[in-house]
């Protein structure tokens, strides 16, 4: 028995298309997902040029159509949300507590999915941009249908990885102050943080107007615009010593620019925190006076996320009305308008752009 489905493909180069494709039912320890809808970011941008042909996407949320032999934790018809970083359960880092540094992390072999006569890899092990996808079990975490689907959906990365670098990684303390260095998907859900948290004073800095606007709507007590010409954050980090006396206690980087890596410390006081959400992994130089004194920098994935705990705690938030999801989805598309949507994302016209494969 075998799937037939629709996904957005890239070739590796910088080029992607929707087309068919053809899935094998799953087996033991797999499960099969109707894609409901698939968030969009700029890892997702990034992906066309990892020389990889593959199904794009990486945040998705659906329903339970199959499951293989053994599969216990969801059932057909369950509504689920999908986790990237898949953890095996069993290796050394999974043992310890680490699941997103997961050394053994589960798969789907390319074999098993087809694009014509040739195999197809899955970004992230996910594929979300397509109607269907075919993963391991320890992807997928049982949310409950209360939640729409564009929103659950974008739990799975940007959420995760802003929230959790707040409470994982970070674990900022009632009462402090802190900095976040972009506010589009990723550094709202920071925000959002910070806010659970019980932080006193929450600094948002972007260069675009109506990202600050809606920082203050997801939590920002203050917002500071940055400049084109202030290259290297001097300016802000004046104002915010200004706002703290000394400088932030906790500061985090959520904009994936390689000139802004080292622009956290900037903002920390001595024995301060600086967080690099956003994961740039370029070559960049660092001017080392900026860890003087006792500053701790430090480079989470995802958010430290442990999905069957932190997912659906994030759910939980929600459906209490202290997570705000459905207002950082400012912008659906159906699959055929992923350009768009990354054109939106470049332009800074939305928080978060999420694809709804039934559109």
């Amino acid at each position: 028995m075998s799937i037939r489905a629709k996904a957005i493909v890239t070739d590796g180069n910088g080029h992607f298309g929707l087309e068919p494709v053809e899935l094998e039912a799953p087996q033991a320890g797999e499960v099969l997902i109707e894609i409901k809808a698939s968030g969009v970011c700029h890892t997702d941008l990034d992906s066309m040029f990892w020389k990889r042909r593959m199904i794009m996407g990486h945040e998705g949320a659906g329903v339970v159509q199959l499951c293989g032999a053994g599969v216990t934790n969801v059932s057909p018809g369950d509504v689920v949300v999908l986790n990237w970083a898949i953890p095996c359960g069993t290796c050394f880092q999974c043992r310890i507590g680490a699941e997103n540094i997961c050394e053994q992390r589960p798969t789907i072999p390319e074999t098993r999915i087809r694009c014509g006569n040739a195999p197809l890899g899955s970004s992230f092990g996910l594929g979300t941009m397509a109607t269907h996808a075919i993963v391991p079990w320890q992807a997928v975490v049982k949310i409950g249908g209360d939640i729409p689907f564009p929103s659950a959906a974008i739990m799975g990365c940007g959420v995760m990885t802003g929230f959790g670098s707040v409470i994982n990684a970070a674990r900022v303390t009632a009462g402090s102050s802190v900095v976040i260095i972009g506010t589009g998907g990723v550094g709202l859900s920071v925000i959002q943080g910070a806010a659970y948290c019980d932080a006193a004073t929450i600094v948002a800095v972007d260069l675009n107007t109506y990202r600050l606007e809606l920082a203050r709507d997801f939590g920002a007590t203050h917002t500071i615009r940055a400049t084109v010409d202030d290259r290297d954050l001097r300016e802000v980090a004046e104002v915010v010593r200004q706002l703290t006396l000394r400088g932030a206690d906790y500061a985090f980087e959520c904009t994936a620019v390689p000139e802004l890596s080292s622009s956290p410390l900037r903002m920390i006081r001595n024995g301060g925190m600086a967080v690099a959400v956003s994961g740039v992994e370029q070559v960049v130089p660092v001017d080392m006076q900026l860890f003087e004194w006792d500053k701790v920098y430090i480079n989470p994935l995802y958010g430290q996320s442990r999905p069957f705990t932190d997912l659906p705690l994030l759910a939980s938030l929600y459906r209490d009305k202290k997570l705000k999801l459905d207002e950082m989805v400012s912008h659906t598309y159906p699959l055929s308008g992923l350009g768009e949507a990354f054109d939106h994302m470049k332009k800074g016209l939305n928080a978060k752009g999420v694809l709804i494969p039934g559109a």
